[in-house]
């Protein structure tokens, strides 16, 4: 059983979900892979993210996803379930299903449907930690136009909505002034191609994209990154930023699964509205995954 103190920690992959080619889910797929990266030294999953495809699920898909990785994971403390929603009170109630599945935490952006002030973001927290869960903030400005600037983050940690906050903006100085303002909000590492950074700068954990399909070495270059081992950590960090740096483009769903097949893993198509990469994009992630695959870098 995962005894962590903060489950939030630590090498927390968010999950992509394998699709059948007639585009319904695998589930028995999806646990295989929960299982894998558990077994691969991952500390947990987080399903139905964006890399999850959560905005094409059913209500039942969406549950049922939870309720696989948590059976998966064999400790509901390992899964830290996206909860996003365009309303506070819909994230509430996915918040309190993770809750009655047994998770550990949730994750949860800001509200999306509209470019959000301090208030109704503050607010729209405080209603998802009613679940009771821990809520760790997903700060993605790119793509739900609010962004949880370090003091908006200090407030949510001190209006008690928010544990830590995955960092997506690619603003690697934001770690410090949040450290500052915020010294007990964990900082977690939201974009694969600023681990280094970050990790050197004091993160608790890396909600992490490409260990789907390289999870062993995925988890060495996190715990020498943080150990501040840089003779093992920038050596594999410079080897795998060439799949890394796609976690941070609109592809990203799209060129992980892609790695994923590559690797032996069943990662399948996307529901649309993503569509497939374009020839010159699936022969330059091949190529890297291969590359990798060939060093030895599983």
């Amino acid at each position: 059983m995962n005894q962590r103190p903060h489950p939030w920690h630590g090498v927390m992959v968010a999950t992509a979900l394998p699709l059948r080619d007639d585009l319904t889910v695998d589930y028995d797929a999806y646990a295989e892979h929960v299982a894998r990266l558990v077994a691969a030294g991952c500390d947990g999953v987080v399903p139905n993210g964006s890399l999850g495809e959560y905005q094409t699920l059913t209500d039942d898909e969406r549950a049922r996803v939870v309720r696989v990785a948590v059976e998966a994971a064999g400790d509901g403390a390992r899964v830290m379930p996206g909860v996003a929603a365009y309303g506070s009170a819909e994230a509430r109630r996915w918040a309190e299903q993770a809750a009655e599945a047994g998770c550990g935490s949730v994750l949860l952006l800001p509200p999306n449907a509209y470019r959000a002030d301090a208030a109704a973001v503050r607010a729209h927290y405080a209603e998802a930690a009613r679940a009771g869960l821990p809520v760790v903030a997903y700060n993605n400005p790119f793509d739900t136009k609010v962004d949880l600037l370090p003091e908006l983050l200090a407030q949510l940690h001190a209006d008690g909505s928010v544990v830590a906050v995955k960092e997506f903006s690619g603003d690697v100085r934001r770690a410090y002034e949040i450290a500052e303002l915020a010294p007990d909000l964990d900082l977690l590492i939201g974009a694969d191609d600023v681990l280094l950074e970050l990790a050197l700068a004091g993160a608790a954990g890396w909600i992490a994209g490409y260990p789907n399909a390289l999870p062993a070495a995925s988890v060495a270059l996190y715990r020498a990154a943080v150990a501040h081992d840089l003779d093992t950590a920038l050596p594999l960090y410079r080897a795998l930023h060439p799949l890394l740096r796609w976690d941070s483009r609109p592809e990203f769903v799209q060129a992980i699964k892609l790695s994923m097949d590559i690797a032996g893993f069943r990662g399948g198509p996307c529901r649309p509205p993503r569509t497939p990469l374009t020839d010159a994009q699936a022969a330059a992630v091949r190529a890297a995954t291969e590359k990798a695959l060939a060093e030895g870098l599983a």
